[in-house]
């Protein structure tokens, strides 16, 4: 048992393929578990920092108490609502009340089975994987819907059926805009379109140019679809209407509690990053760094693996500055004792990849070229995926909520023409250029 699984282990390293298509199971399971736990902990991060972006979008301070800058409250939050008492309204239905939470969750994160964060960072490569992504990620609206529906009571019913309206109509223009990405990829030397999360990457970079600048404008104007789109199917401001506070107390999880409650905070979280990762692999060349045809070679590459240090590097400058400011009163000694062993975890992190990336520059070195290549691969995605997650924060601090009406109104008679007049001239330029 044992000998086979070292071997099982040691077998796909090296491979070039995903391990679902390598048919390694081991590994598969290495990855789901690798990309559940860093989608947790991104959720912790995510939380700390919509709390400190929205307070300085409003000129204050944000979470200070628990930890250096509040750094720990999002692990008090979290410990909080596991000890939460969890509440059940009497006439509920409890079977499908108890199952609710759960199937959002599971649609957000089977998703990340086919989200390539490299060449073969990933699940499995499916040669569906669009098709299987658009079907999963609209699974999402039924946990909604009977969320609200197990409840019995008005609110959450009004906000489950506010969702599912606003899901179908925003769903239709998204597809379109999907489509026009993927008549894109059938310009290469075969003429073949391909629906694989993977070669759609790959398409952007044998065609040399990002799908977001394909045609001008109409590539820019299909990502622009999907964007506003999916922020309305993540229910995230201004497109909340299915969890208006001002009108439904809290919407569709009203009469939830506790751990189920922090659920659907944690499907809605990791909804948000895997379309944030959608539209990266689509429009914004998934793992591949900026100009890649352009910026190639040895020199290039070395240059381009520094960034991931450089960044952890600039993240530990920082904690050591707030470190260096913080009040010097016996108040904060132990907040600035936490910053500072902080700033040291960072700088330890960011030595370790300038290590890592000095060592893979040596080709003799495959095993260390090769996580150096892993690296920077997951890097220039996150990096990407990282920034649609900021503009999610700066949605919310700007924009007012959109009225029912109006949100139907956007979805139905503006986004929905526009998409599919992009879709078509999409296809008649595409005939005409090939």
């Amino acid at each position: 048992m044992l000998t086979s699984t070292i071997n099982a282990f040691t077998s796909y390293l090296g491979s070039p393929l995903p391990p679902g298509n390598a048919g390694n199971q081991l590994w598969a399971l290495i990855y789901v578990l690798i990309i559940f736990a860093g989608v947790a902990v991104v959720v912790l991060c995510m939380n700390w920092i919509e709390r400190k972006a929205l307070a300085h979008f409003q000129i204050r301070l944000g979470p200070m108490r628990v930890g250096p800058h509040g750094l720990l409250q999002p692990i008090a939050d979290a410990l909080k609502l596991m000890l939460k008492e969890d509440i059940i309204p009497d006439e509920a239905d409890k079977l499908v009340f108890w199952v609710a939470p759960l199937i959002g969750l599971v649609a957000a994160f089977t998703v990340y089975t086919v989200i390539p964060f490299g060449p073969s960072q990933a699940v499995s490569d499916m040669n569906i994987g669009i098709l299987f992504m658009l079907g999963v990620s609209s699974l999402g609206v039924l946990g909604i819907v009977t969320a609200g529906w197990a409840s019995n009571s008005h609110y959450p019913l009004i906000g489950a059926l506010r969702s599912s309206a606003q899901m179908v109509s925003y769903e239709v223009a998204m597809g379109l805009a999907v489509v026009s990405a993927i008549l894109m990829t059938s310009l290469n030397r075969t003429g073949t379109g391909t629906l694989s999360m993977i070669g759609i990457v790959q398409a952007q970079q044998q065609q040399g140019i990002w799908f977001l600048f394909k045609f001008f404008p109409l590539g820019l104007i299909a990502f622009v679809i999907f964007a506003i789109a999916m922020v309305a199917e993540t229910n995230r401001s201004p497109f909340d209407l299915a969890e208006a506070e001002s009108e439904l107390t809290a919407g569709f999880h009203t009469e939830y509690s506790g751990l189920r409650w922090s659920l659907f905070m944690l499907a809605e979280y990791a909804a948000m990053i895997a379309v944030s990762a959608i539209a990266v692999t689509l429009w914004l060349g998934g793992w591949l760094h900026p100009f890649p045809n352009a910026l190639n070679g040895p020199a290039w590459e070395f240059i381009f693996s520094l960034f991931p240090g450089l960044t952890f590097g600039a993240l530990a400058l920082f904690a050591v500055i707030g470190t260096v400011r913080m009040p010097s009163h016996s108040f904060f000694r132990i907040q600035r004792a936490g910053l500072a062993v902080f700033a040291l975890l960072l700088a330890f992190i960011a030595l370790l990849l300038f290590v890592i990336a000095i060592l893979g520059r040596n080709p003799d070195a495959s095993i260390a070229a090769r996580f150096r290549e892993g690296i920077d691969y997951v890097y220039w995605f996150m990096l990407k995926v990282a920034i649609f997650m900021y503009l999610f924060i700066w949605y919310r601090a700007t924009w007012p909520r959109y009225r029912f009406d109006q949100l139907m109104k956007v979805g139905w008679k503006v986004m929905l023409p526009i998409s599919l007049g992009v879709l078509i001239l999409t296809a008649i330029v595409g005939v005409f250029v090939s």
